[in-house]
């Protein structure tokens, strides 16, 4: 690996007060240029919002069709579960760019992209999570006349929805951090303003902006800790 990746110790410790020289910037964030970051910031919390909330509804069907103790059928069950690693194989950047050449650049095709990311997500771990509860209650439904989303409904759905919520709230915490790089393949969002200010090489400017971030980032999480362990 060392010879393969041409790592070098010494080029490290040539170079490395390059970087302090840039960190000592971003850590002297520039208080005027806060009034630029509130928007993108906004902006990226409102596509974190948008594709969380539409990604995970779209995942609570399919994780269900995925479910092999529910979908008996080993051939839709196959062809499910390749379509799910098809989405789950592309990484973010790589969905968002197809998004912003499919619907132009802007928040719209970022909220795509999270849309796609989340649903891929919450699917694999959800379906995973119905594969693991107790079936006996969702077979004598079944046997005494009810159908399969009547069973599932009252037997399978209470015993998963607190874990399905806590995948979404997961799932939001991850979205977040996501959603403040989409800019850099024009999907909109903070990620277009960091991108900009390490282009004009304003260190000054991206510190307050990932300094917002940070912020926006801990209190969301923090929240998101506090419901899950109300759901546990």
């Amino acid at each position: 690996s060392v010879h393969v990746t041409g790592f070098n110790l010494a080029i490290i410790a040539k170079r490395a007060n390059q970087l302090t020289k840039i960190l000592s910037q971003i850590f002297q964030p520039d208080p005027s240029f806060l009034s630029k970051v509130i928007t993108p910031l906004l902006d990226t919390i409102k596509m974190s919002v948008m594709g969380s909330v539409i990604g995970c509804l779209l995942a609570l069907p399919y994780a269900v069709a995925a479910s092999a103790n529910i979908n008996r059928s080993k051939v839709s069950l196959s062809i499910l579960r390749f379509i799910l690693n098809i989405i789950r194989t592309l990484p973010t950047l790589v969905i968002a760019s197809i998004c912003a050449l499919v619907f132009g650049l802007g928040t719209f095709a970022g909220t795509v992209a999270i849309v796609i990311f989340t649903f891929g997500v919450v699917t694999k771990m959800l379906y995973e999570s119905i594969e693991t509860i107790n079936m006996g209650s969702f077979e004598a439904l079944e046997s005494a006349g009810a159908d399969k989303f009547r069973a599932f409904w009252s037997a399978v759905f209470p015993q998963v929805l607190p874990t399905y919520l806590s995948h979404c709230l997961y799932s939001f915490e991850m979205n977040v951090r996501a959603a403040s790089i989409l800019g850099y393949v024009g999907a909109g969002g903070l990620g277009i303003l960091i991108d900009e200010r390490i282009g004009w090489r304003d260190y000054n400017g991206l510190g307050t902006g990932l300094l917002t971030l940070f912020v926006a980032v801990l209190l969301i999480e923090n929240l998101s800790q506090f419901l899950r362990s109300k759901l546990s």
